[in-house]
């Protein structure tokens, strides 16, 4: 279930609000230029690479693309699949998203598959997007944010979207203001 938190940053354990309902978290994310939205799924094989899940839905890349004038599409995908290094290779790529920074491009991903969420710290502001399986997330550009795939089971299959050839490239502030917040698990467990 796709959930929006918010809290006031200094105050991280006073919920100022907190929905499931897609019509109010769009409304919600559309005032601070954050685009929301669900898009239908298409199931992949276990194994599914970049090219399987990018040829699934080429009609979608395809239409987004051309309506923003994306360049580079990639597929970020984090899966156990019993692979003897995944804790690590999990926690390293979790480390990497989880400080706060910002972009010189929109943030846009659509999920395929599993979860993760997605917090904005916009002027005293903090919001927590947990997205599922079906959602699109636009960050604009500039927007100060973060990025938690859990500790428990991070697992997560996300089509990426990018104005420019770099694709991903974060701008870190070195605050540590994620530290103050409920992580990914905890949002999933209504905590």
């Amino acid at each position: 279930m796709t959930l929006l938190y918010k809290w006031n940053a200094t105050a991280p354990d006073v919920e100022l609000l907190r929905t499931d309902n897609p019509t109010e978290i769009a409304a919600e994310l559309q005032t601070l230029g954050v685009r929301y939205d669900r898009w239908a799924t298409k199931e992949l094989a276990d194994d599914a690479d970049q090219d399987a899940v990018l040829a699934a839905y080429a009609e979608e890349v395809r239409r987004i693309s051309e309506e923003e004038n994306f360049v580079t599409v990639d597929v970020a995908r984090l899966r156990n699949t019993g692979q003897p290094d995944f804790a690590e290779t999990a926690r390293a790529a979790r480390e990497k998203f989880l400080d706060e920074h910002t972009h010189a491009d929109d943030e846009v991903r659509f999920f395929v598959e599993g979860s993760g969420t997605f917090y904005l710290h916009i002027d005293d502001t903090v919001y927590a997007v947990v997205c599922e399986r079906g959602d699109l997330l636009s960050v604009p550009e500039g927007s100060t944010h973060w990025f938690d795939m859990g500790v428990a089971d991070p697992q997560f299959c996300a089509i990426r979207f990018f104005h420019d050839g770099e694709g991903w490239v974060g701008d870190f502030t070195g605050e540590k203001i994620s530290a103050r917040f409920p992580g990914h698990d905890e949002l999933l467990a209504g905590k």
